[in-house]
């Protein structure tokens, strides 16, 4: 697998009906968003790109978008080893919806997962990675979706003598989870539901260069 992601979901709502829709990018709100997310930069606008594709974005580079009842971002500053320690600016964002963050590296077979409630609750936050055999933080209930991932029923190998450290593959179970919360997958899993709802080569994001704005710049009223 070699798929990545680094993203954060506000909805009010099933996210998977919405993106289904295909509804058009309020280009003006989610120009918005984003300048409220880096206050103090220098917000540019750049190539759109799909859902599909942005991954887990470089340094510098913000794809998002928001529709009604939903809005999405997607930014290397959500890819934290502890999703309960997300940078609370981003939980501030939208209250009264719920939130969702997920990020995955194929590279380490890490993935990661938050989910806060409506009032700003932690929910879940869980964050596993097969290259160091670690379940780096476990806090609150699992999901519904994960409940056949830790009982076995993924395997992350046919090879009974094989000694990985989890009874499942982290990315496959990332691509249960984005199947369950956004109605999407990236590179799917045996075994998955075949119910997808939403092609991610079909979500438009619009893309941003982010940077920290010049002081003097800023004196002089230039961005």
């Amino acid at each position: 697998m070699g798929a990545k992601s680094s993203l954060i979901c506000y909805a009010d709502g099933d996210v998977a009906s919405v993106l289904a829709a295909q509804p058009v990018l309020d280009r003006a709100a989610t120009d918005e968003l984003v300048r409220r997310l880096f206050p103090g930069h220098e917000v540019t606008p750049a190539e759109d790109r799909t859902l599909a594709e942005v991954g887990i974005p470089d340094r510098g580079m913000v794809y998002a978008a928001v529709w009604p009842g939903v809005a999405v971002v997607c930014t290397d500053q959500v890819a934290r080893d502890r999703p309960s320690e997300l940078d609370a600016r981003f939980l501030a964002e939208y209250p009264g919806r719920s939130v969702s963050a997920h990020a995955m590296h194929s590279v380490v077979d890490w993935f990661a997962l938050g989910v806060w409630g409506p009032d700003g609750d932690l929910q879940r936050a869980l964050s596993v990675s097969g290259e160091s055999g670690a379940v780096i933080e476990d806090l609150g209930e699992r999901l519904a979706f994960e409940e056949p991932f830790w009982a076995g029923e993924h395997p992350a190998t046919d090879d009974e003598d094989n000694d990985y450290p989890f009874p499942f593959h982290p990315l496959e179970l990332s691509e249960a989870c984005l199947h369950h919360l956004f109605g999407f997958v990236l590179e799917g899993y045996d075994g998955m539901p075949d119910d997808g709802r939403v092609d991610p080569f079909d979500v438009t994001l619009a893309g941003f260069s982010v940077s920290k704005g010049s002081r003097l710049g800023r004196l002089f009223g230039r961005r």
